[in-house]
């Protein structure tokens, strides 16, 4: 028999891995816990104008920045995307994601259901992950529990959100984050990024 013919294995490129989903899903809290874990990723910060809550940190939880420092990074062409948000901007640094993927690191972000639709049509090779809570219901409980909002901007958000779970066919993946089982979701995160990494054609990313 002859021998197979050379082959090379290309080294696959970075992924851009988006983890979205409505607010009170546990986006925040997955991130955290991937990088507790160690994770071999890089985890972008986003950039926000609404207050720091208690127990948030700058530059790590997220920028918080003034409005006049937000236009500026409108103005200046620095951000990949941007949103308001209940009132308030989000938007993602441009530069920190370039040079996170021209390192081929993995790049995780967290974006609201809106954002990740609109980074999907910069970068359709993106990988979305959509969160979400066993029911309807469940993610109303868990938005009530926080207690973060006025009564105005809770209605909000739950009207928000009932319409956002409604988006998760534009994914490419969905989990439950089970309440008490965040480790499983955080495990399920990571197959997901192993698996995609083994793919035959691979995504490739361009921003």
């Amino acid at each position: 028999m002859s021998p197979d013919p050379e082959f090379t294995i290309l080294n696959p490129q970075p992924l851009l891995i988006v983890i979205s989903g409505p607010s009170g899903v546990g986006k925040d809290t997955i991130m955290m816990r991937m990088q507790e874990r160690g994770m071999p990723f890089h985890f972008v910060v986003t950039a926000t104008t609404r207050p720091r809550r208690e127990n948030e940190v700058h530059g790590k939880d997220y920028f918080f920045l003034t409005k006049d420092e937000f236009a500026r990074m409108i103005e200046d062409n620095e951000l990949i995307e941007y949103a308001i948000v209940y009132g308030d901007y989000k938007g993602i640094p441009k530069q920190q994601v370039r040079e996170a993927l021209a390192s081929r690191k993995d790049v995780v972000m967290r974006l609201d259901v809106q954002g990740a639709e609109t980074l999907r049509r910069l970068a359709p090779d993106a990988l979305l992950i959509f969160i979400t809570t066993e029911s309807e219901e469940e993610l109303v409980g868990r938005l009530k529990a926080r207690k973060t909002e006025t009564t105005d901007e809770l209605a909000l958000r739950i009207a928000t959100a009932r319409k956002e779970l409604k988006r998760v066919d534009a994914f490419d993946y969905v989990i439950i984050n089970h309440d008490y089982k965040l480790d499983e979701t955080v495990d399920t995160v990571r197959a997901i990024i192993e698996a995609e990494h083994h793919r035959v054609k691979h995504r490739e990313v361009t921003l």
